[in-house]
């Protein structure tokens, strides 16, 4: 059988919500209402997409003229820099070095002689003039050989005088054979014994000589070591060192007795490195600086050189001669030598702060008529504040100072109306 339901009284109340809850019976308003729901949302959707994409347009469109507006700034953007002018260096290098002062003059006396100090003159500090009497050498033995050699020479020089009367009786001799031979009246042995004993005492004769003479040179030699005896001094100078005194035993050649040195004028000697030696020669000025007497500078000049430079340290052996007179340095101390050298290839001084060095080397930034242009250079050496450059630049030139980064060549730049003409003139100054 077919159930039959019955039908509510207000079935035809659309706004009766408990109607929409009758099982079983379709419901034409709830499906408008859910069309009606998903199409509004589709339109919102559809209009909130719209927006974002017109939001996104536009902030690219606004990125893209502001990179457009800041690449026109950079392109017109003019910086204002601080330069320096670069100023040509002096035309003479000051060198200090260290040295070392030695004397003039300095000499180890030693013995002569064989013997025993007799007396001694002088002692370490005592100054002395060329000639002066240092020390008397006694050697009694000496006396004898002296006395011996004369003797001797008195017999040589009789031995000579019987050689010549030999040899004149045989040449008289032979002079009187040799014509009674021719005549007959003598043998040719006879003539032959005449002629050859006349050579023999002639030959006897120039060996007398020759012993006259080795004798007299023995006793100059003799007499030559009696006059070692007197030790002088060979020019004027202070007794620096004394390694004898009376009764001390001397050997000839191997006995050191003073050293003597002239301190009236100070030799000094430094070694100037390769990168400062050309240029320096006789002539060029210095100063001498002792430390102990700060107050006080001893003028110079360079004497002589080595001219060739040592292979080890590649440094040049310089003498600097400087007056002494009243003796205030002495042989032997620490010193400081200023050398003027003249320079033989120009450079300029460029402020440290205006190099760049990056992956193009060292270089400068010169602004020539507002435009930046970079040069390289090579530093010839470092001052700290300053370096001294060769190449790259010339004097007057104006160098950037602390370059921004990305300055490249060919920028255009401008001076910083705060600098004014008279900083500028500073600078070079």
């Amino acid at each position: 059988m077919t159930e039959i339901h019955a039908i509510p009284k207000n079935i035809e109340d659309r706004s009766d919500p408990e109607a929409d809850r009758v099982v079983g019976l379709p419901d034409p308003g709830r499906k408008r209402r859910r069309r009606y729901g998903a199409a509004l949302f589709g339109g919102s959707a559809l209009l909130l997409l719209l927006g974002g994409l017109g939001l996104g347009g536009w902030r690219h469109y606004q990125a893209g003229v502001e990179v457009a507006t800041t690449a026109q700034q950079n392109r017109n953007f003019v910086p204002d820099v601080r330069v320096a002018a670069v100023r040509a260096n002096d035309s003479k290098i000051t060198v200090s070095l260290p040295a070392t002062t030695t004397a003039f003059e300095a000499a180890n006396i030693f013995a002569r002689t064989n013997g025993y100090i007799e007396k001694r003159y002088v002692d370490i500090g005592d100054r002395v003039k060329a000639g002066a009497l240092l020390v008397n050498i006694t050697a009694p033995e000496l006396d004898h050989q002296i006395t011996q050699a004369k003797a001797t020479l008195a017999q040589n020089q009789a031995t000579l005088q019987q050689t010549q009367a030999s040899r004149d009786l045989a040449e008289v001799t032979n002079g009187r054979d040799s014509k009674l031979v021719k005549q007959g009246w003598l043998t040719l042995q006879q003539g032959d014994n005449d002629r050859l004993t006349l050579q023999a005492q002639q030959a006897a004769v120039g060996v007398a000589q020759s012993n006259i003479a080795a004798q007299q040179a023995q006793i100059r030699i003799l007499e030559q070591e009696k006059a070692y005896q007197r030790v002088v001094a060979p020019f004027d100078g202070v007794i620096t060192q004394r390694n004898i005194d009376n009764g001390s035993l001397v050997t000839s050649g191997s006995t050191f007795m003073f050293t003597l040195m002239h301190p009236d004028v100070i030799r000094t000697q430094v070694f100037v490195p390769q990168d400062e030696a050309f240029g320096l020669g006789p002539g060029v000025d210095a100063v001498v600086r002792v430390p102990e007497i700060p107050d006080r500078a001893f003028p110079g000049k360079v004497t002589r050189i080595a001219t060739a430079l040592q292979p080890g340290s590649r440094t040049l052996l310089t003498e600097i001669d400087v007056p002494n007179p009243d003796g205030a340095l002495s042989p032997g101390i620490y010193c400081t030598v200023e050398l003027f050298i003249p320079r033989k290839t120009p450079s300029m001084i460029i402020p440290a702060d205006a190099v760049v060095f990056d992956q193009d080397g060292l270089h400068v930034a010169v602004v020539d008529n507002g435009i930046a242009h970079l040069q390289k250079i090579t530093i010839a050496r470092d001052f700290g504040k300053e370096v001294e450059v060769h190449n790259g630049v010339t004097p007057g030139d104006q160098v950037i100072l602390n370059p921004m980064i990305g300055l490249v060549d060919g920028s255009r730049v401008a001076v910083r109306k705060s600098q004014t003409t008279s900083q500028i003139s500073a600078m070079e100054k």
